[in-house]
């Protein structure tokens, strides 16, 4: 059984040639570096944790080892997840493109079509595994538990490392407090880390960039440096001179303050949910089919839990 395609048309003229989808939402995390990505993953790899006490003592003459180390390790398991979609060619004979298919009756897929298609595609996978590394689940189809998830459900992740959230921190008067308050939790250990990152859903982006406009009580009316709202133009950002880095995939007025370095995604190979295959079916059973393929292995972990802090 094909997928169930729907070509609506209102065909007049020459074909503008161009097709277009709705848009989709950036991988950011993965393309912007926000997470340490481990390739080449097969079936596991473990994430060695070194725990140390207070190594330095008080000296004397002999050696003295009474320091303690301790090991422990997280498993990063990525989990294999597919892309299969199938198309009868006859569903575009008829439509205004089907010139371009070919005069032959074993034709393919419009080229246009098929380019578009297959950049889709991997559009799509890039915006699920955005939203999986954040906020995913793996009892949810197509989505592996994300660092959001692995930290909710960490036993060793408590107190002052989790912070009930707002829904007003989406307004600009509010933002700048509640951010404080993240950066107010963030273990002295990682504060100042040069790799560390305040994340940021996007509808708290909008409102920190607000209130630097202006619309805050404690910037003043007319904004950073005097320019109102026209002071920013998509460029970077930070807060009390920590990054912040804005995660598309995390929900709604949510934060998390961590390292890269201690967050991590694992993928077998990284073209493998960068790249979708088209199989022309017909030159194997006789069929009228087209299918567009893609299998990946995607997974995300946390290092030491307690040095992240969530705001949710």
């Amino acid at each position: 059984m094909a997928t169930t395609t729907s070509i609506t048309t209102t065909y007049a003229g020459e074909s503008a040639g161009q097709y277009i989808s709705a848009a989709l939402l950036s991988g950011s995390t993965i393309e912007n570096g926000g997470i340490t990505v481990k390739p080449n993953v097969k079936f596991k790899e473990v994430i060695k944790k070194v725990a140390t006490d207070d190594i330095v003592k008080d000296a004397g003459c002999d050696f003295d080892p009474t320091s303690t180390i301790t090991l422990t390790e997280r498993v990063l398991q990525p989990e294999f997840q597919q892309v299969n979609l199938q198309l009868c060619k006859k569903d575009f004979q008829n439509d205004w493109d089907a010139i371009s298919m070919g005069y032959s009756a074993f034709d393919s897929l419009p080229p246009s079509f098929s380019d578009f298609l297959i950049s889709h595609v991997a559009s799509k996978v890039a915006q699920r595994t955005e939203n999986s590394i954040w906020e995913g689940t793996t009892a949810t189809n197509g989505q592996f538990d994300g660092l959001t998830t692995l930290l909710d459900a960490d036993a060793a992740h408590t107190g002052g490392s989790k912070i009930a959230g707002s829904a007003a921190i989406g307004a600009a008067s509010t933002v700048i407090t509640e951010l404080g308050s993240i950066v107010d939790a963030i273990n002295s250990n990682i504060y100042g880390g040069e790799d560390l990152n305040i994340y940021i859903s996007q509808n708290i982006a909008r409102a920190y960039v607000r209130a630097l406009g202006g619309f805050q009580a404690t910037i003043g009316a007319a904004g950073l440096d005097n320019k109102g709202t026209q002071w920013y133009t998509n460029g970077s950002l930070s807060f009390d001179g920590i990054p912040v880095f804005v995660a598309n995939g995390l929900a709604d007025n949510s934060m998390v303050a961590a390292q890269t370095s201690n967050l991590y995604f694992g993928t077998s190979l990284l073209s493998d949910w960068q790249e979708a295959s088209v199989i022309p079916v017909h030159l194997y059973d006789g069929s009228d089919n087209v299918r567009i393929v893609m299998r990946m292995q995607v997974g995300a972990q946390i290092g030491i839990a307690n040095d992240c802090v969530v705001y949710s």
